[in-house]
């Protein structure tokens, strides 16, 4: 059973202490916070299903940390601790995203039981939507985690090439996701219903590359026991996925034209031609292009799989979606490992932010993994990151960012900090960084502030 985080924010610590105490007992993981800057530090590191938060508190900054709460994590249940004489501030909260309000002395079993009743709501309610679709979609966009403008450009394109039947081809590095992406057009396209059949053509012998495609009649060669389909006909009606396209043998590219232009393959050992309805969706880690000047790659084919391209964002192109990815990977691996961390400390964060990821995606989850399966507290630390990689070279300095970048990072993170203390008033901000409003107008569209 995965255990639920509340966040609790009170200047009180005897009621901090009382409500840490009968959570702890109910098996939620408990924070306790004094004040609203820390509730949002430690918010940036980690999803919480509750925030319970002294109206005091909750109104520094004009309201920002349930926006902040709200942006971040919509789902979360936001609760006021307001006194007798604060009741209609309380009133306002809940117009500016708070779920409801308890005036103190807090009633603690009052409290966790409206907590618990709400939580069961939420998960009936999930569960109906869940059978009213027929089926919980595995692969849509809330699986592809990242708020990027890089990643966002993906969405989009998803979105405009789900609904159509053209051929799309996937790019971008080993382990940057591919497969989901290609998923997520089939989970949002007509074909939804219809089967999604993913072929690895890097794993495939090239002697097998026809029979696996197209299937074979029973008797055609040695082990031939009886007929098989091939991946074209498994995915008639549906989307066939033909990841690292770019290893599929000329010989076997010519067959493939031939199958994508008249919708029709001949099983090994048939003469009889079958009809295929499929969308074919493509990917690769390298250069087709490059490829078809090489003559490793028919220039005919490419352009029939190519007819619209999504490129997808190195890690290092999209830093920012890196901290969402570390808190969505200790969830995963917190729940399967049976273990109970709930975060990672800062210093560990700025690491894991500036580290190259050679291998993309896939890399950090397997960092990730390992720390979690290594780490003995409530947060993972730098002990845990070392002990969890090959080398130890994330550690020692070799992956500082080029200066220009730097410079880039430091000015978006102190823009941003500013802002969040003002509450995001603009004019404010503008005087404490000492440059026009026009100026910081212009930087927060170049930097991709959110604000």
């Amino acid at each position: 059973m995965v255990q639920s985080h509340v966040l609790i924010v009170d200047h009180d610590i005897n009621l901090r202490d009382s409500l840490r105490k009968t959570f702890i007992e109910k098996d939620f993981v408990c924070h306790c916070e004094e004040n609203v800057d820390n509730a949002i530090a430690l918010l940036k590191q980690l999803i919480v299903e509750v925030a319970i938060l002294e109206l005091e508190e909750a109104l520094k900054n004009g309201h920002y940390i349930l926006k902040f709460i709200k942006d971040r994590a919509p789902e979360t249940l936001i609760l006021i601790l307001a006194n007798n004489s604060t009741v209609k501030s309380a009133v306002k909260a809940l117009n500016e995203g708070a779920d409801d309000y308890f005036v103190k002395p807090i009633n603690t079993k009052e409290l966790l039981n409206y907590i618990t009743s709400k939580k069961k709501t939420n998960e009936v309610s999930t569960k109906r939507s869940a059978l009213n679709n027929g089926q919980e979609k595995e692969y849509n966009f809330s699986h592809i985690i990242g708020k990027s403008a890089a990643l966002k450009q993906v969405f989009d394109m998803v979105k405009r090439v789900a609904n159509s039947t053209s051929n799309v081809l996937i790019t971008g590095k080993s382990g940057t996701g591919k497969e989901l992406i290609a998923r997520a057009i089939h989970e949002n396209s007509p074909r939804k219903n219809a089967p999604f059949v993913p072929i690895n053509c890097g794993a495939l012998p090239e002697t097998l590359f026809e029979s696996e495609l197209f299937g074979f009649k029973k008797g055609t060669f040695t082990g031939a026991n009886q007929d098989k389909d091939g991946v074209f006909k498994s995915a008639s009606g549906g989307t066939l996925f033909l990841d690292e396209v770019g290893e599929i043998p000329v010989h076997v590219q010519v067959k493939l034209l031939r199958a994508i232009e008249t919708k029709e393959i001949k099983p090994l050992g048939s003469s009889n031609p079958i009809h295929v309805n499929v969308r074919i969706l493509s990917a690769t880690n390298k250069d087709l292009l490059k490829e078809v000047e090489e003559g490793n790659f028919r220039e005919d084919l490419y352009y029939r799989l190519n007819i619209v391209e999504i490129h997808l964002p190195s890690l290092c192109e999209r830093r920012e979606d890196i901290p969402l990815l570390v808190n969505h990977f200790i969830e995963k691996y917190s729940h399967e490992l049976k273990r109970k961390v709930a975060g990672v400390d800062e210093e560990t964060m700025k690491i894991l932010m500036n580290h190259p990821w050679k291998g993309e995606v896939r890399e950090l989850e397997n960092i990730i993994e390992r720390a979690v399966l290594l780490c003995d507290s409530d947060y993972l630390t730098i002990d845990n990151i070392k002990g969890a990689t090959v080398e130890d070279s994330m550690i020692g300095g070799h992956f500082s960012p080029p200066l220009k970048q730097a410079v880039r990072e430091f000015e978006k993170y102190h823009i941003q900090k500013i802002l969040e203390q003002v509450g995001y008033d603009k004019s404010k901000a503008s005087e404490i960084l000492e440059i026009g409003l026009s100026s910081l107008y212009r930087k927060i569209e170049e930097l991709s502030i959110e604000c």
